[in-house]
């Protein structure tokens, strides 16, 4: 799925709302959907629009987000993955100026490491209120979700408001109800600082 029918209805609706991309980056885990079960609508956290991207190649995956950041409808990214490390979920802090296979620096120029500028300490607390376990971790596991945190985070665009950029592990042998319930914590967290859209006209 996409986002694009999302922000075709937000502009002729006058939803006002701030996209929050949320993607689970792995192919193997693309049934993460948040389809409600019975509307067939997406669900989306209170005062955010839920914009759903589907996996794909990383490098490909990195510029989408990076366009759909940059045209100002979406403010945030909630990346979605597994954490080999730990029982519980994780919330990946930071990441490293890597190569996809983390064999070299991706960029000569740019900051050998990238912080998340997601609100972490909302997120764990979020997550624990949920019920599962959580944390937050500045270990970087090297994969390709760290790989697109880290192109994301660098070519986040220029502006008075920064973009919520965060990365949620869920330990692998969470099901798909568990890992539902982690992500929607995690996005109402990462919602409740978003800032409503200005007045078009």
């Amino acid at each position: 799925m996409t986002g694009t029918m999302n922000e075709i209805d937000s502009r002729t609706s006058g939803d006002r709302r701030p996209g929050i991309i949320i993607c689970a980056y792995d192919g193997d885990d693309d049934g993460w959907d948040l389809v409600e079960d019975l509307s067939g609508e997406i669900w989306s956290p209170s005062g955010a629009r839920a914009v759903p991207i589907a996996a794909a190649d990383p490098d490909e995956l990195a510029s989408t987000l990076a366009a759909r950041l940059g045209s100002g409808e979406c403010r945030a990214v909630l990346l979605v993955g597994r954490t080999q490390k730990g029982a519980g979920f994780r919330v990946q802090m930071r990441a490293e100026n890597r190569t996809l296979d983390y064999k070299h620096r991706l960029s000569s120029t740019g900051p050998g490491v990238a912080r998340t500028t997601a609100p972490v300490a909302d997120m764990v607390r979020a997550l624990t209120a949920a019920g599962v376990q959580a944390d937050a971790s500045s270990d970087i596991e090297e994969d390709a979700g760290s790989y697109i945190l880290y192109r994301v985070l660098s070519d986040l665009p220029d502006g008075p408001l920064t973009p919520s950029i965060g990365l949620l592990r869920a330990p692998a042998p969470a099901n798909e109800a568990a890992v539902r319930k982690g992500v929607k914590a995690a996005a109402s967290a990462m919602a409740s600082h978003l800032t409503p859209l200005p007045r078009v006209g």
